[in-house]
């Protein structure tokens, strides 16, 4: 059989790697890759023959050269910073392959339209990552509460993943590029909760600053706390000093345990791809829906079903 051929644009950062992984774990070759940064060492442990470009213009004229000699790639892999996303996703369409971008796909509802019609235009299509809707538990629990329709379920949602000062310096603290803490760390969870407990109704926003983003959420079956922060200080005293992150999801008071099997879900998600299924733009567009709304919404002045941890920032 063939290997997939793939180009991956964005490979310096900290969620290249992963691809990478999930690249030859599938059995794909990584022909060439492309990120203004040098520091791609890692390419070394996968793919240590891949083409390597550090100024776009080159990139893009050496995948015009494959292309037009035959050498058509099969898929573009996506890793640059979100507010590239879509641009980078039309090039991918315009060589004639199919793009995986990774998440957030864009950052506005606006963006998913303008895809869809590059979409149309070229016949390829694009995925996203939606990692977390292939996580065992939470398959487990997508299940539970299918068996309970009439129910409407109480559900809290903390994720706290350390960031030092670099964040805030780099582009991932320019809401204008990241889209913001709830964007850039939380568009994967806000996909899970519509994935489990359908359309989103309500959107509040309590807390929205640089470090922390704090709301409550309606869906067609449950109501949602929610707080996201990327300060260490937020940590539980449990696990300070023990690890850098912390995720905590209860429905109905019941702790879902989801603290694992992380490490295998970009490969299982390349491979749902390959295998024919792979989460289009229809699926992606509730999130993104979301999460724009949550930087934009005016703030609540009323403290009504906030999460626990606001209290600390608002009195």
């Amino acid at each position: 059989m063939t290997k997939k051929q793939y180009a991956l644009i964005g490979a310096a950062g900290y969620i290249a790697p992963r691809h990478m992984r999930a690249i030859k774990e599938t059995g794909g070759e990584l022909v060439s890759a492309y990120d203004p940064n040098d520091s791609v060492g890692i390419i070394d442990s996968y793919f240590p023959d891949a083409r390597f470009f550090t100024e776009f213009e080159r990139f893009d004229r050496h995948i015009d050269k494959l292309s037009r000699r035959g050498d058509k790639f099969d898929y573009i892999a996506i890793c640059s910073p979100n507010y590239l996303h879509d641009a980078h996703c039309r090039f991918g369409l315009r060589t004639g392959a199919d793009v995986i971008c990774e998440k957030p796909l864009v950052l506005n509802p606006w963006n998913v339209d303008a895809l869809h019609e590059m979409e149309e235009m070229t016949g390829q299509r694009i995925f996203s990552i939606l990692q977390l809707r292939l996580h065992p538990a939470i398959i487990a629990l997508k299940e539970k509460i299918a068996a309970q329709p009439d129910k409407i379920h109480d559900v809290d949602l903390s994720y706290i993943t350390s960031r030092g000062r670099w964040y805030h310096m780099s582009w991932k603290g320019d809401v204008s590029k990241s889209g913001g803490v709830a964007t850039n760390i939380g568009v994967h969870f806000y996909d899970m909760l519509g994935y489990i407990f359908g359309k989103c109704t309500k959107n509040v926003v309590h807390l929205r600053d640089d470090t922390h983003n704090a709301g409550y959420l309606e869906f067609e079956r449950a109501r949602v706390r929610w707080f996201l922060s990327v300060n260490r200080d937020d940590l539980p005293e449990s696990v300070q000093g023990k690890q850098p992150t912390y995720r905590s999801i209860t429905v109905d008071g019941e702790e879902i345990e989801f603290s694992g099997g992380f490490t295998d879900l970009h490969t299982l998600s390349y491979q749902d791809i390959l295998d024919g299924g792979g989460f289009g733009l229809d699926q992606v567009r509730p999130a993104i829906e979301i999460v724009s709304s949550i930087r934009d919404k005016e703030l609540t002045t009323s403290l009504d079903d906030a999460h626990p941890y606001v209290g600390k920032y608002i009195k």
